[in-house]
């Protein structure tokens, strides 16, 4: 090998090296930007309130879980939590079987129909939750369902449709139409062909599809605060936000609270983290 290759290869290898050192800094600046602020809160909702107006980037010189138990009191968190996974275990099942059933048909079954029935409902991608709440109310009170959890999870449900229909299309779509065509040659019927082949096919948007949902609903806000106003019919979201008024001041008990409502979501990732990277990817891929 003569002198200028070996030279060009040695560029080569230092290229790489500094491609991949800088590529981790700005990854760990990122991570630590990221983290800093969900540290800082936990750290902080073991304060006191006092302590916390005197020092606020200190660690606890004596952590007390005062304000949770007093957060989780005022909040009346026991009911709001249990509120919040009803609505976000229906939201996410309901949105995820509708959405796989509709985009089969929507993507292997031709019909007249087919295409403006699915125009009707991806035009929903361009409404505002904001330009629908009014309309939303008046049909709740006009069919005699507010104050319900089924107002709830029906609106919550019809909100996530316009997303949840589109990725599965366009997902199912890619899925070879012989496929389909073999096997109704064979005998068999749509049912059948949806259980067997589509369905195992469609793991990874239906995995897309309960990231966004269980995300999205547990931390809705704007809808349920129109739909219910029964303190046993809330969510975690109306909860904490009883510390934004008389209590904004207190500051140990808001921020715990906060930290109450973002460690399921924490959770959630640090249980399944793996299976989420996996059906984005594949997600992204395929689609």
């Amino acid at each position: 090998m003569t002198e200028e290759k070996v030279y060009t290869s040695h560029l080569g290898q230092i290229g790489d090296f500094l491609i991949k050192f800088f590529s981790y800094v700005i990854m760990t600046v990122f991570a630590l930007l990221t983290i800093y602020p969900l540290i800082w809160l936990m750290i902080n909702s073991l304060k006191p309130t006092p302590e916390f107006q005197i020092s606020k980037l200190s660690f606890p010189a004596s952590p007390t879980f005062a304000n949770y138990t007093g957060a989780w009191k005022i909040g009346d968190f026991d009911k709001l939590i249990g509120n919040s996974l009803i609505y976000t275990i229906g939201t996410t099942i309901g949105v995820i079987f509708l959405s796989v059933l509709a985009g089969f048909a929507f993507a292997k079954i031709k019909r007249k129909a087919t295409k403006p029935l699915y125009a009707s409902f991806i035009i929903g991608l361009t409404l505002t939750t904001q330009s629908l709440m009014i309309p939303l109310f008046l049909e709740a009170n006009l069919l005699h369902i507010y104050n319900t959890r089924f107002a709830v999870l029906l609106i919550y449900i019809g909100s996530g449709l316009p997303m949840g229909l589109y990725l599965c299309t366009e997902f199912i779509k890619s899925v070879p139409d012989s496929l389909v065509e073999s096997s109704r040659i064979d005998g068999a019927g749509y049912f059948r062909i949806f259980l067997s082949i589509i369905l195992p096919m469609t793991v990874p948007v239906i995995t897309v599809l309960a990231i966004l949902n269980i995300t999205a609903t547990w931390n809705e806000f704007a809808l349920i605060n129109i739909l219910v106003s029964k303190t046993e019919l809330k969510s975690l979201p109306l909860g904490i936000n009883k510390f934004s008024g008389t209590l904004s001041s207190d500051y140990g008990k808001q921020f715990a609270a906060l930290t109450v409502g973002m460690l399921p979501m924490l959770v959630f990732y640090l249980i399944f983290r793996k299976q989420i990277t996996k059906g984005v990817a594949a997600g992204a891929v395929k689609g």
